[in-house]
């Protein structure tokens, strides 16, 4: 086990039931100063006390201490919490030699990238060459894709490492990470509760801190609901700022490649590093990417009123009947926090909201039985023995898929049938158009409804 002195990076925060040894640890040391992040403009090089990214650059280069200390103190407490937590499918053997990689080029004197030595991540159903890659489904088990999801490359090449593959529901179809073929991944605040779905292993393992920050997919909530079930910052980026080339397809106008990290300062930079055009993916948006972090690094920016101006609409079908008196507190909570921040934070009602969920899944279970029919033994998936082609197919499939994802193949398919297309998916399509033209309206016009 680790002292605090073996321990380089110590952290304030300890999820409950997680080993007693962490939880003596001594609080983090903030630094007073830090070299400012290659790629950001900032303004202020004291960096907020929340992020760890920061904390670790200016270790880093200052000698504090190696990223192979560094490396090997993460890798300890995986060794440590894993077992009660199951946040990762699959752990690298590579993180010491990237780490020491990195140790090299600063010994050197060589530039590094804004994510030296940090620990990342990535959900499971976001290729990487040198670790399985499986969707947290048996039918692609031990499956290792030839490339880098362009996300994970483009982290790499600024110098994080990958340090696993983090648990997940079944090619991100459920919200608890219970569809997983696998495992099921523990709540870090208490194990007797799920992480929540479909990212439940990414947001677990930056709560736990067995990671810095890390990768998730979001198709509808399975970014932001897990981060909030584990008290992190989970964020699902605007359609096609981040390349989903490498992210295997579920429902391709929903899916989106998100970020985790235990402050929005992080959450910025690792959003900054993966945003951007990519010739591999067409729905990529060619817009310039701002500087997501660097206004939460400028202590006097954050002391103004930053912003001001900006009118912020609270929707009240979302904090009516159902919602729980301590998360609508919460909701309440950061409403006032953004008007004193400078927001003019007023309440608007959507009377269609609801119509929201049930178009949700007919078009997400549609797009997913088109998208997974590759799986099927021949093409992509595990291969089964079988007398002739049809049986191959079919045992392959029924083998290799869970019960949510043949319900919502089997949902899917049903929807885009000859006799049900006008009713259900034309209608759902319908639907989303019309709830798109209503949050315009309201975004616009800025009328409460």
């Amino acid at each position: 086990m680790l002292s605090a002195m073996q321990h380089p990076l110590l952290f304030s925060r300890f999820p409950r039931h997680i080993s007693s040894s962490f939880a003596k640890s001594r609080p983090l040391h903030i630094l007073s100063s830090a070299q400012p992040t290659a790629g950001l403009s900032v303004a202020d090089q004291s960096p907020p006390s929340n992020s760890q990214i920061l904390s670790i650059r200016h270790s880093l280069l200052s000698g504090h201490f190696t990223a192979t200390q560094l490396a090997e103190s993460y890798l300890n407490r995986l060794k440590l919490t894993e077992p009660q937590l199951n946040s990762f499918l699959h752990i690298s053997n590579n993180v010491l030699k990237e780490a020491q990689e990195i140790d090299d080029k600063i010994k050197k004197k060589e530039e590094v990238g804004p994510l030296a030595g940090v620990l990342v991540g990535v959900k499971d159903n976001i290729c990487t060459a040198d670790m399985p890659s499986t969707g947290g489904s048996r039918i692609l088990e031990g499956y290792r894709p030839p490339f880098d999801a362009t996300a994970v490359k483009r982290v790499k090449e600024l110098g994080g490492i990958v340090v696993g593959k983090t648990n997940l529901d079944e090619f991100g179809m459920g919200s608890t990470t219970e569809a997983s073929a696998f495992k099921v991944t523990a709540n870090p605040w208490d194990l007797s509760r799920v992480a929540g779905g479909s990212s439940g292993g990414s947001a677990a393992a930056v709560s736990a801190r067995q990671c810095v920050v890390s990768l998730g997919s979001d198709t509808g909530g399975s970014v932001r609901q897990p981060a909030s079930f584990c008290d992190v910052v989970g964020l699902k980026p605007t359609y096609g700022r981040v390349s989903r080339f490498g992210l295997m397809a579920y429902a391709s106008s929903l899916d989106a490649s998100g970020c985790f990290g235990s402050s929005v300062t992080d959450a910025g930079i690792l959003l900054h590093a993966i945003s951007g055009h990519d010739r591999f993916d067409a729905t990529s948006s060619k817009q310039e990417v701002p500087d997501y972090a660097s206004q939460f690094i400028s202590a006097t920016f954050l002391k103004s009123r930053p912003l001001e101006g900006l009118r912020v609409g609270l929707i009240r079908e979302t904090i009516d009947e159902g919602v729980d008196s301590g998360v609508k507190s919460v909701i309440h909570g950061a409403a006032s926090h953004l008007e004193q921040l400078g927001c003019m934070v007023t309440e608007v009602s959507l009377p269609s909201f609801s119509l929201g969920l049930p178009a949700y899944y007919i078009l997400a279970s549609s797009e997913s039985s088109s998208n997974l029919s590759r799986y099927d033994g021949v093409r992509y998936g595990n291969q089964v023995s079988a007398d002739e082609l049809n049986s191959l197919y079919e045992d392959s499939r029924a083998k290799g898929f869970g019960p949510e994802v043949k319900m919502r193949i089997l949902m899917g398919t049903y929807a885009l049938s000859a006799g049900y297309y006008d009713a259900y998916y034309k209608r759902a399509q319908q639907v989303s158009l019309y709830l798109k033209h209503m949050y315009l309206s309201v975004i616009l016009f800025g009328l409460p409804r």
